[in-house]
This record gives structure tokens, C-alpha cells and sequence, in this order.
């Protein structure tokens, strides 16, 4: 299963919804069911008193048929139960009041207390001016119930429609675990009536935040609803019982030396973490972007799949120097997984982790030990397949303490052989014999304790050591 593409490509034009239109879209036939709104008495014009704002609001419902900028509800997506959040735009630009905080409220208690996932369909243009401060600090209130319903271990999956700006991108857009973006949508902080007039509107976009490392994908309208259903689907099945190790997808032979394994390693038509996945899961989907502007499509695959008709969350290198960005994306899968009770499948693939003054600029150091860390708290199990270089402890970091296992084709070393030697002091002809002094076969992993055993040719048989002590 290919990839989703992080270039930014030019947006196209985005389609505007009404919060109706949207909910008959991506939900199952006479499914939804509206949850009755919490009643709240203003003073004429509101609680400002903002003059002409009671008419305002009057024709807003006339123009959309709603008397919020809210719709919330019930409903199936693909099969599966959820509390959804629809904005609707034409209702004063979808902007939050302490009206559209109560409705937010109370979605998430309902969410809660029914054991439910949360989906805000977000278009907004952010807080209610003529409401000031009390229309502000209603973003403090949504955060305070997406922080209870994180805890609550219950998945939120933000859809980002056109536009979506202001607290609402920062709290129930930007604050989801998941985020899906429609294509050409505006997405950002700043709206554009308030950005500086020389600022790049394609920085604007849901294509730019994907690039970013700020949304997981972006998705046509007319796949949204099965995407949605497949996220949804994943992420509210925990079963937390260990994954079990992939079949080796390589020769089954070891290799008689330590420059062999690392020769059979680096061949250019190993088996990589792609095809492992494809082997693996039966449907999968992609999780993009460290949240921080970062990403690293290309060093490390991270998601969810599905196997034997369980979730499994996976985080797998492949074969290239792994990216800060990459580590920290894969820290936010094993925070996610954990959090919602899925066990997590690792490949280690990489010959390091990437050493360059970009890479140290964008804290090489700390996002590794981010990673470190989030392995060994994590309480949901995981399990790792070194399935071709394991280099340093930018390989390490990744691979579970205690249930790694390794394929015939695949090495794991403190440093790469020629490191060592140039380390050594020793010249480029001994950097074969370091290889074998430095014991990094799987065979010799084995005898170390350093995996627990070797996964062997595609019909998957397992070389186990026997118990420690």
C-alpha cells in the first residue's frame, strides 16, 4: 500500500459545507441523532451587550437554518459509533460563543460517559468578536474537556474543512490524535483577515500543514467518509496482547561472518519496512508529522493496521538516517498506542540516526531520548524486528528491551563497522575483522541476549534462545 505524498502540491478550490451537508456525507444513513443543546439565557445582544447582536444572530439562522455555529450528535461512520462536532460556517463564520462551548461540553461528556471516540468537523474562523473575552476563554474549556477525554483513553479524530483558523485550529483541530484535512482547506492560526498582507497563503493550507508535520493526511471528500470510518474503526478496537513478530521476508540462510551480515544488510534489494507492512496488515492507514513543523516521510513509516482483525500500531524505519522529526513522530505513535490500549510493532531499519548540523539544529539528541523514553514507559506491549542495519543507538532507540527479534539478512552493532575502526584507529582492511570482533550476527545477538531469537524464512519459524538464567 503506497504512502500518502508530504510535497505541497498547489490546493485545489475547497468546498464549503454546511454542517447538514457534511454529517449526511460521513455518516451512515439515519444514523445521527442530534443530542438537544444546553439551554443558555442572554441579555439583550448578548453578554456584551454588543448592539445589533441579536439581529446578527437572527439572520445567521434564517440564512443557515441553525441557531448555533454548532451541530452535535451521535451517528455511525463506516459501521462505527461516535460523537460528532459539525461547525457550520454560515453561522456567523462558524465562530465560538459560550453557546457553541456549552454544545462542545457537553459532546465530550456525552462521549465520555457512552465510551465513545470524538470527531469535530471543523470550519471556523475563530472566537466570537461581539462576545470578547468570554468568547476567548471558551477555548480553555474545550481544552479542558479534550484533556478529560484523552485521559478517559477515548480517540479524537479532527477533520479540518474550509477554512479552519483561530482557537478553533488550535484546540479542537490542532489538539486531536488524528488529524484529516480536506483538500485546499485554509488552515491556520492566523485567519487571513488578521496575517501580515505579505504573508504566503500557501503556508495557509491543508496541503502546507501536511508538509508541515502538522496534519496526518489529506483526503478528498468523496474517500472522506470511508477514511474516516477506517480511523475510527482502528483506534477503537484496543486489544492489548503482544504483536507478533513478522515472517522474514529475506533468504533464511546466516551469514557465516560479520561483514556478510552487514553486506546482506546494506544490499540495495533487501526487503524494506514497505513490504513488511504490506505483508503484515491487511489495511493500514498513516500517521504524518511530529506536531512540532516536522516530518520525515521518508525515514519513517508510522500508523495503524490491521491484522488477523486487530489493531496493531507500527512505527518502522526504512533503511535510511533517521530524522529528529522521525523519532519524535514515532514517539507520538507509541504515546497514542499506549494511551489507547494497541499494541505497537517495530521495524529497525536504519544505519543511524542522522548526524548532520541540521539534524543537531533540530535536536537530533533530544528527540531520541523523547523516543527512549516513551518505549520504556509505555504499558501497552510492543514488539521489534530488526529487519536490516541496526545502527547505534539510532536503531536502539526504536527496538523494545526485551522482546526484539531480528531476520537473517539484518545486523545490529554500537556503531557501524567503519566507524569503529576510524574509532580504533585502525586502518580501512580491518574494518571486516572489526565487523566480527564487534559480535553483531543475529546468531551472535542471540547468544548475547540482545534479541530473543531469529525470525526465519516466509513461512515465519522462529529460532528461540532458551530462558535467561
Amino acid at each position: 500500500m503506497p504512502e500518502p505524498t508530504h510535497e505541497p502540491t498547489p490546493a485545489p478550490t475547497p468546498e464549503r459545507l454546511s454542517a447538514r451537508e457534511v454529517l449526511g456525507l460521513v455518516t451512515d444513513p439515519g444514523s445521527f441523532a442530534e443530542l438537544p443543546p444546553p439551554e443558555r439565557r442572554f441579555p439583550p445582544d448578548g453578554p456584551l451587550g454588543w448592539h445589533g447582536y441579536d439581529a446578527l444572530r437572527a439572520r445567521a439562522a434564517e440564512r443557515t437554518g441553525e441557531d448555533e455555529s454548532v451541530v452535535v450528535g451521535t451517528a455511525r461512520v463506516e459501521g462505527t459509533a461516535a460523537v460528532l462536532i459539525a461547525f457550520e460556517f454560515g453561522f456567523l463564520g462558524g465562530s465560538l460563543g459560550e453557546r457553541t462551548g456549552d454544545r462542545l461540553e457537553a459532546a465530550h461528556v456525552h462521549a465520555r460517559a457512552h465510551r465513545l471516540p470524538v470527531v469535530p468537523l471543523v470550519a471556523t474562523g475563530g472566537s466570537r468578536m461581539q462576545e470578547g473575552m468570554l468568547a476567548l476563554s471558551q477555548l480553555q474549556r474545550v481544552a479542558r474537556q479534550s484533556a478529560l477525554t484523552r485521559a478517559a483513553g477515548l480517540p479524537q479524530v479532527a477533520v479540518l474543512r474550509d477554512p479552519t483558523t483561530g482557537g478553533g485550529w488550535a484546540t479542537l483541530g490542532a489538539g486531536a490524535d488524528v488529524i484529516l484535512a480536506l483538500p485546499g482547506a485554509q488552515v491556520g492560526f492566523a485567519g487571513s483577515r488578521v496575517r501580515p498582507p505579505d504573508a504566503d497563503p500557501a503556508a495557509y493550507t491543508a496541503e502546507a500543514q501536511l508538509a508541515a508535520g502538522s496534519a496526518d493526511s489529506v483526503v478528498p471528500l468523496a474517500e472522506l467518509r470511508a477514511t474516516l470510518g477506517l480511523w475510527l474503526r482502528l483506534l477503537s478496537a484496543p486489544a492489548p496482547i503482544p504483536a507478533e513478530p513478522p515472517a522474514a521476508l529475506g533468504g533464511s540462510a546466516l551469514p557465516a561472518t560479520g561483514w556478510e551480515a552487514v553486506r546482506r544488510a546494506r544490499a540495495p534489494h533487501r526487503p524494506r519496512a514497505g513490504a513488511y507492512l504490506d505483508a503484515y496488515f491487511t489495511r493500514r492507514v498513516a500517521l504524518a508529522g511530529d506536531r512540532c513543523g516536522g516530518a520525515d516521510p521518508d525515514g519513517m513509516l508510522c500508523g495503524f493496521g490491521e491484522r488477523d482483525g486487530r489493531t496493531v500500531a507500527f512505527a518502522a524505519q526504512t533503511g535510511t538516517a533517521t530524522l529528529p522529526a522521525g523519532y519524535r513522530t514515532a514517539a507520538r505513535l507509541i504515546r497514542l498506542a499506549d494511551r489507547l490500549g494497541i499494541p505497537v510493532l517495530t521495524l529497525v531499519d536504519t544505519p543511524g540516526a542522522a548526524n548532520d548540523a541540521e539534524a543537531e539544529r533540530q535536536g537530533a539528541g533530544a528527540a531520541i531520548a523523547e523516543l527512549f523514553g516513551e518505549v520504556a514507559a509505555a504499558r501497552t506491549p510492543i514488539t521489534t524486528l530488526v529487519i536490516g542495519e541496526g545502527g547505534s543507538g539510532g536503531a536502539l532507540a526504536l527496538a523494545a528491551p526485551g522482546n526484539t527479534w531480528a531476520t537473517p539478512d539484518s545486523y545490529f552493532s554500537v556503531i557501524a563497522p567503519e566507524l569503529a575502526a576510524a574509532i580504533l584507529k585502525r586502518p580501512p582492511e580491518e574494518v571486516e575483522p572489526t565487523a566480527g570482533q564487534l559480535r553483531i550476527r543475529p546468531q551472535d545477538l542471540v547468544e548475547l541476549g540482545v534479541v530473543r531469537g531469529i525470525v526465519g524464512h516466509a513461512e515465519g519459524t522462529l529460532a528461540t534462545p532458551p530462558p535467561p538464567g
